[in-house]
């Protein structure tokens, strides 16, 4: 994912609130980072044994969790040729805790980063170990608190080589396309010195704008919205991760991310440049989204595919 400047944060009419803030276990969030920001995962590129070596580990966490698998399992295994490299082993991993409604939410974030390459390991701490460890605590909140519509947790390979897992996901839906009302996808979430989070995706479908206004500050992170206007160009975030497979297909998206910063697909993206006190706040507003999100999506008068 490639991304760089900044754009708008309103204020809207309330909606109903979440009774209580949640809070999160941040010994566990920095935990799965750090496992999954190793050395010995060798960068997750896909198909490598680094990948998976954080399957395993994914798959370990959503056992703990209790999410549930589709088809007796949580692997969706597909293949892909792209930029002259065929994977043949490509594994999406996918749960998901029922609502009352067979409506879904499916939240996103890949695991597979870039390798190694001239010897060194690009660990992709934040891109994306970063979004997988913001995708099972929100995954473990909502095992503890039912949510209204179905939440389907999925971990994606393949991002770094053309947004394959998403694609993947897709065209071969766990639950029928016309039941899935929105995407919230997490890429890259934890390194930021201005405590700032940008949730994209309101200027394509601004009934989501007034929900994303309710997300209030956290003490070490605030929600600004942008970076999802054709005029900002590369700064555009639109087709820059998973969420823009939901795009194409009509499909509503919020995608939460950083800004780059010098890390960015740097060998130095390791687990000892994490904002320790940035990344639990801004996994936390996201969280504190979907939960808005789950109480209020359906009178939010959103497209929904045909």
């Amino acid at each position: 994912m490639k991304k760089l400047l900044a754009f708008s944060f309103l204020v809207a009419m309330p909606l109903g609130s979440m009774a209580q803030r949640q809070v999160l276990d941040k010994q566990q969030l920095l935990q799965d980072v750090k496992v999954l920001a190793a050395d010995s995962l060798e960068g997750r590129l896909s198909g490598s044994e680094g990948s998976r070596k954080a399957q395993d580990y994914i798959q370990q966490r959503f056992r703990e969790i209790g999410l549930k698998p589709f088809n007796r399992e949580y692997k969706q295994q597909f293949s892909f040729e792209a930029r002259q490299k065929v994977v043949d082993s490509a594994i999406n991993l996918v749960g998901y805790i029922p609502g009352k409604t067979d409506k879904a939410i499916v939240i996103t974030a890949h695991y597979d980063h870039v390798g190694v390459r001239k010897g060194e390991v690009y660990n992709g701490a934040d891109d994306n170990a970063s979004g997988v460890g913001a995708l099972l605590a929100a995954a473990s909140y909502f095992k503890k608190h039912q949510p209204q519509h179905t939440l389907i947790f999925a971990a994606l390979d393949g991002e770094e080589l053309g947004l394959q897992g998403a694609k993947a996901l897709v065209e071969n839906p766990p639950v029928p396309k016309q039941n899935i009302l929105l995407n919230v996808n997490m890429d890259m979430l934890s390194i930021n010195d201005k405590g700032e989070l940008y949730a994209s995706g309101s200027y394509h479908y601004p009934q989501l704008k007034n929900i994303l206004e309710q997300v209030k500050p956290r003490p070490q992170a605030k929600l600004l919205l942008g970076h999802d206007r054709p005029e900002q160009g590369h700064d555009d975030w639109t087709g820059q991760s998973d969420h823009y497979q939901f795009h194409k297909q009509g499909i509503p998206y919020v995608y939460f991310g950083v800004e780059d910063h010098p890390h960015y697909h740097k060998p130095s993206d390791e687990f000892k440049n994490v904002n320790k006190a940035f990344y639990p706040d801004a996994t936390a507003l996201v969280i504190d989204f979907l939960e808005l999100a789950d109480e209020n999506l359906d009178d939010a008068g959103l497209p929904t595919w045909q």
